[in-house]
């Protein structure tokens, strides 16, 4: 692998706990006084997906990614229960709470341990206080009200419907300044799925096949020629390279069968149309035009449907990886947004959602005193931290 596709040595490593008790494994990369940035990958992926959109972002930011549950190093939920949309949810909002824990109800965690109540439960590791979910938090997440940084949620396939999911949730709503989509859907995926294309069978026949592809359990074994070429032609455009294909396989290839199928029932009946329709944030939407797993006509949809749409980027030609086909355009619209909707304050190096589209994140980063380092989240979330 040449260096986009290499790993990124992670500045710090940290397990957040959610809800139900499941740990999930979160990096830190970049600078610790830049403005945040959070991003969620999709199916079968883990915080390797974000290599070369990491590397070329941690310069001037403070990036944050985390395995979705069942990926990468997060545990993997004990039974089919642990597996859905509001899951995810909980898992974003302990990630944010942990790492954006702000001031008056930043850590609004802080009383609730893996036992702790409803999607606010979140927070207790194995090493931290074993919380009784009766501390000083109210439990909903609002507390005295949130004052602390916001960020850039980034999300791709699934991880951008962990963003959907999570919109009505008052935690990841404070600390949300603005959201990227990318390679998505929010419901009807097998309707419009191409990997079995149109002219080969009928709709009933197309459904069947794609639901089967999403909830195989069969191991998809070691990476070989064959399965690099069936990973190309159903997730990245004809004209990826050999490295961009050869990288995914690895990523992909490392899922377990059991957790790909669990996740995969539950893309099979996704429906976030409500949810897409509560993210107030500011929102920009990309797709690449050849992506057969969530064809252009559902970013067009969600577009139309978002009540702050701020763009909607489509990439000629790319597949559903885009932040791998086109690392560039994926990080072009990250700064569009980070510089119309974050600053760092010149004092506190705090990041915060602002108004003026002009202000540059980079500049006020770079005068900011160093003050807004690390908070450590053993003090504020009882989240167990480990050195990179």
């Amino acid at each position: 692998m040449t260096v986009p596709y290499e790993a990124v040595r992670a500045r710090r490593e940290l397990t957040v706990v959610s809800a139900d008790g499941t740990r999930i494994h979160v990096e830190e990369y970049g600078r610790a006084d830049g403005p945040p940035l959070v991003l969620a990958h999709g199916w079968t992926c883990s915080t390797l997906f974000w290599a070369p959109v990491v590397r070329a972002l941690a310069a001037d930011f403070r990036v944050i990614a985390y395995d979705q549950r069942g990926h990468g190093r997060s545990a993997s939920p004990r039974s089919r229960a642990g597996y859905g949309t509001a899951q995810l949810a909980d898992d974003l909002e302990a990630v944010v709470r942990a790492v954006l824990p702000g001031g008056a109800s930043g850590a609004g965690a802080s009383g609730a341990g893996a036992s702790g109540a409803g999607a606010s439960g979140v927070g207790a590791s194995g090493e931290g206080p074993s919380g009784d979910g009766d501390g000083g938090g109210t439990g909903d997440g609002t507390g005295d009200g949130y004052d602390g940084e916001k960020a850039v949620l980034v999300g791709h396939s699934m991880g951008s419907m962990t963003i959907m999911a999570a919109s009505g949730r008052t935690a990841v709503q404070e600390r949300t300044a603005a959201v990227l989509m990318t390679s998505t859907g929010s419901a009807r995926l097998l309707g419009s799925t191409q990997v079995l294309p149109p002219r080969f069978s009928s709709r009933r026949v197309r459904r069947a096949f794609h639901r089967q592809l999403l909830v195989s359990r069969l191991p998809l074994g070691p990476v070989t020629p064959v399965s690099r070429a069936a990973l190309k032609y159903g997730v990245l455009a004809s004209g990826s390279t050999r490295e961009q294909v050869a990288f995914s396989a690895r990523i992909v290839h490392a899922c377990g069968a059991r957790q790909r199928s669990e996740w995969g029932r539950v893309l099979a009946a996704l429906d976030l149309d409500a949810e897409l329709a509560a993210l107030t944030a500011p929102t920009a939407v990309l797709v690449g035009t050849a992506d057969k797993l969530t064809p252009p006509v559902h970013a067009r949809g969600m577009a139309a449907a978002l009540p702050n749409c701020t763009d909607l980027i489509e990439l000629p030609g790319l597949g559903h990886m885009t932040p791998i086909e086109d690392a560039d355009a994926v990080v072009a619209a990250v700064r569009k947004l980070a510089a119309a909707h974050l600053r760092v304050g010149a004092a506190s190096g705090d990041a915060r959602a602002v108004d003026d589209p002009h202000t540059d994140p980079r500049t006020d980063t770079r005068t900011g005193t160093g003050t807004g380092t690390l908070t450590d989240p053993l003090t504020d979330t009882r989240t167990e931290e480990k050195s990179a």
